[in-house]
């Protein structure tokens, strides 16, 4: 594959053209887009018309965005496609049954990757968003899944600094390193703001038939105390999941 004069690959400079479009900046300038992926803006300027070429991005005006061409693709090959598909009509119960948001959560990395929500017209605010991603210490599914991690990417996230959205957010790697043993033992992560001092976030993991952390189901509602009231529904939610993947 060809390389530039600094070793990178034409893939390489494609992926960080593509990582400039977030669920804050869906529609970018070239200009915008050279500046954020630290391109030269003739080198930009050319894999954007590349990348229009292919329908991965579209024009906007003077601006572009991520084409359905690349959303097309992803879902046809997401490996996230058969656990949201399955998941989905436990979803839907959830959310009617809370009212405000339900999410599933994978872990990617090391974050947390959010691949379905469903949300309500007047419910609590909620940051995350589908394909969104957060910091494995920072939200509920995040700690759920983090404390099924491998003690390699615990030690990992640990032994680097932790990034504080509100007060309330754990930035003290001892204060995290108690909680994941706490989220082991009682299966269920409980997060008032965590992310919006608003809003409080539980979450449950969801297991396969070999009993392994595939997924975190969670949901977020207001920052009122009652936020444990959610836990029974989300324990049978992840119950429900994981049958429905094992139906046998």
């Amino acid at each position: 594959m060809a390389r530039s004069d600094s070793g990178e690959s034409v893939l390489e400079r494609v992926l960080r053209v593509l990582e400039c479009f977030t669920p804050e900046t869906p529609a970018l300038s070239v200009t915008a887009i050279a500046h954020r992926a630290d391109l030269p803006p003739t080198t930009a300027s050319r894999l954007v018309a590349d990348l229009v070429g292919h329908g991965l991005l579209v024009r906007d005006g003077a601006r572009l965005r991520v084409g359905t061409r690349l959303w097309e693709l992803g879902a046809r090959a997401s490996s996230t496609l058969s656990l949201r598909e399955t998941a989905m009509p436990v979803l839907e119960d959830l959310h009617r049954a809370v009212g405000h948001h339900a999410q599933l959560g994978v872990l990617d990395g090391d974050e947390v990757l959010f691949v379905e929500r469903l949300s309500a017209e007047h419910a609590v605010i909620n940051l995350t968003r589908i394909a969104a991603r957060l910091p494995l210490h920072v939200s509920s599914s995040g700690l759920v899944l983090l404390a099924a991690a491998s003690t390699t990417l615990q030690e990992r996230v640990l032994a680097r600094p932790l990034a504080g959205f509100t007060r309330n957010t754990i930035t003290d790697a001892r204060v995290l390193r108690a909680r994941l043993a706490e989220v082991r033992d009682r299966g269920v992560a409980l997060c008032p703001g965590y992310v919006h001092p608003d809003a409080t976030g539980v979450a449950v993991p969801v297991r396969d038939h070999a009993g392994h952390v595939v997924a975190a189901v969670s949901v977020v509602v207001p920052n009122d105390g009652e936020a444990a009231r959610t836990v029974p529904a989300l324990t049978e939610a992840a119950r429900r999941i994981r049958a429905r993947l094992d139906p046998s």
